[in-house]
């Protein structure tokens, strides 16, 4: 088994160290927030993800993961060295690499001698090919092996994996790196660098695509009276096709999605080979998370002669991650709906698994308790995130305590003819 060390211990970085230890490797990870080191260190997992804390705490019983706050330490007994940094959307859509660049330059001499460097960030083509030239390390070789984690499910993703996919010009380190995984039961593409860069963001925002269609399709199916689930059913069984990200809702967020269609667009761009697609991809979410603010406008009945609604107006919100299974909120389409509703002079409140605390982006949306609390004297009820707890609500209690039991269903999680409707004023999307 090998010594690893994993460089940025957030989402990417923490399923990666508890996952390889959890594999059997031995398992440095490294973060510059000391409080989280500390924290990880006590087996406290700072996000909502399934089994995370067992893995976690597996890999800290058995000695095979420990986190520091020096990233030097990390690396000098280790071979292979994962580098798990942020790499946000920067101003014009490109990627900001400041993150891994100020880790390169602080660790390039700190490598032990023929280690490898695994590049398992989100980074733009050609980004391997930069690292290896700046890093002035013969010795050292540079690994692309992207994720392919899903939030909510990246222990099952990471661990079960469809693909590995490992990217290198250099045929022993791909090699070496493969084998990390060797226990795996899943297929390992090499290939290079680039190509293994360019395959994470095609993947990503092909995936992305899918849900703009959809969600396109579900604004047209509302317009000619279809619904938009028995067309993803037919659509779903050809097998060229497939049912997975067909499900319409409020649109697509997340920490990858965005930035990452984004960035494929300015590396088209960049690169003189422009994809409209992709900007129109991005265009087509924007445009379903303004329909379905304006379906929640409609819902509360005619706008008064002022042009702002009546602030006795008040709208319950379910859901507030991007996502069901994460906390994660950043760039949620379920975040940008209440920003826009707030912005229409409504007043919000909302119940959301993982928010306890308020948000500090929208200092006015009340923080409910239980989905109840949220719903009690509103005039309609939207759900924007499809949290299990909300199918398993009481529905009959919801309705006696709004003022007015009128729900959308942003994400379609009631059937509409369920009896368990019966008393609201039910629509959904697409439907």
């Amino acid at each position: 088994m090998g010594d690893v060390s994993v460089i940025g211990s957030g989402y990417v970085g923490l399923t990666t160290a508890v996952c390889l230890a959890h594999l059997g490797h031995n398992v440095v990870a490294a973060d510059i927030d000391a409080t989280r080191v500390e924290l990880l260190n006590e087996g406290q997992v700072p996000m909502f993800e399934a089994r995370m804390d067992q893995l976690l705490a597996e890999g800290l019983a058995n000695g095979r993961l420990r986190f520091v706050s020096d990233s030097a330490q990390a690396v000098e007994q280790s071979h292979f060295h994962f580098m798990c940094l942020p790499t946000p959307q920067g101003a014009n859509g490109e990627a900001d690499l400041d993150a891994l660049d100020a880790a390169m330059e602080e660790l390039g001499d700190a490598f032990p001698t023929g280690s490898i460097v695994i590049l398992k960030s989100t980074v733009p083509v050609g980004t391997a090919d930069e690292v290896r030239a700046n890093l002035l390390r013969p010795d050292v070789a540079v690994v692309s092996c992207p994720e392919f984690l899903r939030e909510g499910t990246a222990i099952n993703d990471f661990l079960s994996p469809d693909r590995i996919v490992v990217g290198s010009t250099n045929d022993r380190a791909a090699t070496d790196v493969a084998a990390l995984f060797a226990t795996l039961d899943a297929p390992v593409l090499t290939m290079s660098n680039r190509s293994a860069e360019a395959v994470k963001y095609s993947a990503n925002a092909f995936l992305a695509t899918k849900l703009s269609f959809i969600n396109s399709i579900a604004r047209i199916c509302e317009a000619v009276d279809a619904d938009v689930l028995d067309v993803v059913a037919g659509m779903g069984t050809d097998n060229r096709i497939s049912a997975k990200f067909l499900q319409p809702g409020p649109g697509w967020g997340g920490s990858c999605f965005p930035k990452d269609v984004a960035a494929l667009s300015h590396l088209a761009r960049s690169v003189g080979a422009p994809a409209p697609l992709l900007d129109a991809v991005l265009t087509a979410n924007n445009t379903q998370i303004s329909h379905v603010t304006t379906r929640i406008i409609q819902a509360l009945g005619p706008r008064p002669v002022q042009p702002r609604i009546k602030r006795e107006s008040r709208v319950g919100v379910w859901g507030l991650t991007f996502k069901a299974n994460t906390s994660d909120r950043r760039d949620s389409p379920a975040l940008e709906v209440v920003r826009r509703l707030q912005a229409s002079g409504l007043t919000v409140q909302a119940f959301d698994p993982t928010v306890t605390e308020p948000i500090t982006e929208l200092p006015d949306l009340m923080i409910a308790g239980d989905p109840y609390e949220a719903a009690a004297g509103c005039d309609v009820l939207v759900i924007l995130t499809e949290w299990e707890e909300f199918v398993l609500a009481d529905l009959e209690k919801t309705a006696e305590v709004m003022r007015v039991p009128r729900m959308l269903d942003a994400r379609n999680i009631f059937a509409a003819d369920t009896s368990q409707l019966e008393g609201f004023a039910y629509s959904g999307v697409g439907r």
